[in-house]
């Protein structure tokens, strides 16, 4: 191996990044190209043109070769991470037959069996469990369900069915393989092994995949192939230089902001917002939903995840915050460095306003019936109480889903990470300390998942030794927060005595509502 920096691919939801990462995990060089998150042909849809991120991201590679500060004779290797839960089919060449399905895509499959078609002992099993919801709801929600009722012409053509993040495998490599950590979503996938299903298993009815379509599996650290002449020529990267397996964004975003052990909880502030435990061993936080491979090879990463996360700041925007954006772009900044000045003009619990962010439903916890909800409205409340009840009532949920974690693991963590867009705020990283009562700590960099890769590459290649290593050596914690103890107090009493109930006593209203309107639509 000549050299000992990484190119760190980040290809996410609205832009693709590419990072030269040095051994000590200093950023030599970074480039962003954003494209249009997807395209909505009928509502709740979400397509993209595969080729979109592939063309951004050999665009970001280019440009960030072309950086000064970038040798190629010192280049040792390249890790990828994407979005996850976005599906890409081809043909044999690898040439996609359709647009991507983008993970935001809420499509469902209406009119299936009872328990997703999954019969025998297996379905008596999830009747006794009360399971029946979210096996149909998982059933509803795949993909591949969905294109054989629909699509068929496409259907009868698939012979690759990947995540982007195999997608892309192939085109930097021409190998169809990918990592065992990218495979979050609605495949016939072993959480606990990290393998496909075995033959027989009920997540091949549910995920009506065909075995050759999918995949090789290889596990974070593990090498991919190496970059074709045909890529070569597109991205600029040296032809011949390894790929090394990295994960999925989020688990990239965890191992890159240094929560490799449970006694540190990684926050997620991005799209969709999450709280990261990783565990060495199997544990499942809502029975039924696995714990997700982590980008360390052989642990788990226990996510609770809000669905809409921090694009509800995007809904205030569009929908209140008129006044801020006018004024930032006459400043020629971005929005949301105005909104601190709303969260710093409402005091802390926002004088009773209690928010419930399920703006999307779920699964098992929220429900399918799961709406979101604002109580407590009086004649004092104005917009810049409805931002600041939106960060709380996001930090409640996430607290929730932490407390949720501890009581199902025996540990309890005593710091948080944060990381992704709205981690740059730092009203709402002290929200955040404040509502959890625990320190929180930003990294040095706000590229976290792209880090992460790194880190996946560094080990793979032999630039460090062990993962433990590789953090304690790329990872460097920036600002800490510590929290507030009078805000503390408030938040822990409206957390415990209002917002851990809301949902119990709103869920029969929920379902109310959806008997009523049919939405969301009912599954059966």
């Amino acid at each position: 191996m000549s050299g000992d920096h990484v190119v760190a691919l980040d290809v996410g939801t609205q832009s693709a990044r590419a990072l030269v990462v040095a051994p000590d995990g200093n950023i030599v060089a970074a480039a962003r190209v954003p494209f249009v998150p997807y395209v909505a042909l009928k509502p709740g849809w979400a397509e993209q043109d595969p080729d979109v991120h592939w063309r951004a991201a050999s665009e970001a590679c280019r440009r960030v070769l072309a950086d000064p500060a970038v040798r190629q004779d010192a280049l040792a290797g390249v890790a990828l991470t994407t979005q996850r839960g976005t599906i890409v089919v081809t043909d044999e060449e690898g040439r996609p037959l359709r647009p991507a399905i983008i993970w935001l895509d809420d499509r469902r499959t209406e009119g299936l069996p009872p328990f997703g078609g999954v019969g025998g002992p297996t379905a008596l099993g999830f009747r006794l469990l009360r399971l029946r919801d979210t096996i149909e709801a998982f059933a509803a929600a795949c993909e591949a369900t969905w294109l054989r009722a629909n699509e068929p012409a496409v259907w009868s053509q698939i012979r690759h069915y990947l995540f982007l993040s195999g997608y892309l495998t192939h085109r930097l490599t021409g190998r169809f393989a990918d990592s065992s950590a990218a495979q979050v979503g609605y495949v016939p996938f072993d959480y606990r092994r990290f393998r496909w299903a075995k033959q027989g298993d009920w997540r091949w009815t549910v995920a009506p995949v065909d075995p050759a379509w999918l995949p090789e599996l290889v596990e974070p650290t593990g090498m991919l192939g190496r970059i074709t002449p045909k890529a070569a020529e597109e991205t600029g990267l040296p032809a011949g230089l390894p790929v090394i397996a990295a994960a999925a964004d989020k688990a990239c975003e965890v191992l890159g902001s240094g929560a490799i052990t449970p006694d540190i909880a990684a926050i997620s502030f991005g799209t969709a917002a999450s709280v990261n435990v990783t565990m060495r061993r199997y544990v499942e936080a809502i029975p039924l939903i696995p714990p997700f491979p982590s980008a360390i090879p052989g642990a788990y990463s226990l996510e609770i995840q809000v669905y809409r996360g921090y694009w509800m700041v995007e809904w205030f925007k569009r929908e209140f915050a008129a006044t801020e954006v006018a004024r930032a772009e006459a400043a020629g900044v971005a929005p949301e460095t105005l909104f601190d000045d709303l969260v710093a003009s409402v005091p802390a619990g926002s004088m009773g306003l209690m928010l419930q962010p399920y703006w999307s439903p779920g699964v098992r916890i929220p429900g399918p019936e799961a709406k979101g909800a604002i109580i407590g409205f009086g004649d004092v409340h104005t917009r810049a109480h409805v931002y600041r009840a939106i960060l709380e009532g996001l930090a409640y949920a996430l607290r929730e889903g932490l407390d949720r974690t501890a009581r199902r693991t025996g540990t309890t963590p005593t710091s948080l990470r944060i990381a992704g867009g709205g981690s740059q705020s730092p009203a709402a990283v002290q929200l955040t300390a404040d509502v959890f009562g625990l320190p929180v700590a930003r990294g040095a960099t706000h590229e976290a998942s792209g880090l992460g890769a790194a880190i996946d590459a560094a080990v793979g290649l032999a630039i460090h030794d062990d993962i433990g290593s590789a953090v304690a050596a790329m990872v460097h914690v920036g600002e800490t927060r510590d929290p507030d103890p009078g805000a503390h107090a408030r938040y822990d009493e409206l957390y415990r005595d209002v917002y851990r109930h809301m949902y119990g006593r709103l869920r029969p209203l929920y379902r109310e509502i959806r008997r009523i309107t049919g939405y969301p639509p009912a599954l059966h």
